[in-house]
């Protein structure tokens, strides 16, 4: 992305130069021009030009796989996390080459993709079952985005992709998952005998996110303020733990805890050192038995093992996050402080995700008006 900003009376073209591998966040390329305009768009072509750069020299068609994986993965590794171009590589792996990678890249038309995202959405799953459509529409969109970079080197004439839809529909979306007080307690009452429960503990009461949680530091909590800082996240890359930047801006932050949350931290705690495992400051606030921080899977998979043994419904360790957001707010803690917890970058985020828990806040707004013009007129 490419484009032209004038500061005073001089034009600068700013280019993005993909997301530094280390933090996380994206990069931008400035180049002053000077007075001219004109100049500046003259700029901001080559740049662009220079970007999409020139058709490979091979012999025969270019299929579809071939360009996925030797040019436009390549490109996203540059550009994104680790984690997304990983999964973004799955995708590749497991559902669009298998169907449609060996169609030569011109010869690609919009009943292909069309034919491939009902395969998906039918039997596409692991088990032969229908993929979600949510997962459907992001294979669409990495088609998409792969055959708009084929257009800008030149290799195809049009996108196709444009003139299909993914198979996500307005009013398909899916409302978060959560578990009631008494079965958020059945739970944790299940799962206190296991080792690792202060995780799940914190992740409950906090509305954490998993690899937020597994990235917490013994620094990280403030026993004095009886808060907790969330500064990183630890991913599964490949089946490796990797170390990352928190997801968004508004991540970075500070989570107050109640007396039982500490309380249990610090038993968790005294657990390690008479273990021997490492418990400083710097170490890790969750480790596996031999001392090493845990892989989220592990971590995802021990809530799974739990929540088959327990009568509570079915639902993902993510929906604990859903599950401590809603029970605050349906029980009128305000939206904003909800933000805050979860790290959400505006509190309107929050309203659309869990309004459908507020159902009686607008009849409440209409019985006060009518209150309000009743008295006037009295």
């Amino acid at each position: 992305m490419t484009y032209i900003v004038q500061r005073q009376d001089r034009f600068y073209v700013v280019a993005y130069d993909g997301r530094d591998p280390r933090t996380g966040r994206e990069r931008r390329r400035w180049y002053p021009v000077g007075r001219d305009r004109h100049e500046a768009e003259a700029l901001l072509a080559r740049l662009d030009l220079d970007r999409a750069g020139a058709p490979p020299a091979r012999g025969g068609p270019l299929r579809l796989d071939e360009f996925l994986r030797s040019t436009w993965l390549p490109l996203k590794r540059r550009q994104v996390r680790a984690t997304t171009c990983y999964r973004y590589a799955w995708f590749v792996e497991h559902y669009i080459s298998p169907n449609i990678g060996h169609i030569p890249l011109r010869r690609l038309r919009a009943d292909h993709l069309d034919d491939l995202y009902e395969h998906l959405a039918t039997t596409g799953g692991r088990n032969g079952d229908g993929l979600a459509p949510k997962t459907v529409l992001e294979v669409h969109i990495i088609v998409r985005a792969a055959l708009d970079l084929g257009v800008q080197r030149r290799l195809l004439d049009h996108n196709v992709a444009h003139s299909v839809h993914g198979r996500r529909r307005r009013g398909t979306s899916t409302r978060a998952r959560c578990w009631s007080a008494d079965e958020l307690a059945r739970f944790l009452t299940a799962a206190r005998h296991q080792r690792l429960y202060p995780a799940l503990h914190l992740a409950a009461h906090t509305g954490m996110r998993r690899g937020e949680i597994v990235g917490l530091r013994w620094a990280d909590l403030d026993r004095s303020t009886s808060r907790v800082s969330v500064r990183r996240t630890v991913q599964s890359l490949a089946g490796r733990p990797v170390e990352l930047d928190v997801k968004t801006r508004t991540s970075r932050r500070c989570i107050d805890l109640d007396p039982a949350t500490v309380t249990e931290l610090d038993r968790w705690r005294r657990t390690l050192r008479l273990d021997s495992l490492p418990h400083d400051r710097d170490d890790w606030m969750f480790c596996n038995r031999s001392g090493r921080f845990l892989n989220p899977e592990s971590l995802s998979q021990l809530f799974d093992r739990i929540v088959q043994r327990t009568d509570v419904p079915r639902v993902r360790f993510h929906d604990l996050r859903h599950t401590h957001a809603s029970l605050l707010v349906a029980h009128g803690v305000p939206i904003k402080v909800v933000t805050e917890r979860l790290g959400h970058a505006h509190p309107a985020f929050t309203i659309h995700t869990y309004q459908h828990l507020l159902p009686g806040m607008s009849a409440a707004a209409a019985e006060q008006f009518a209150t309000l013009v009743t008295a006037a007129t009295r």
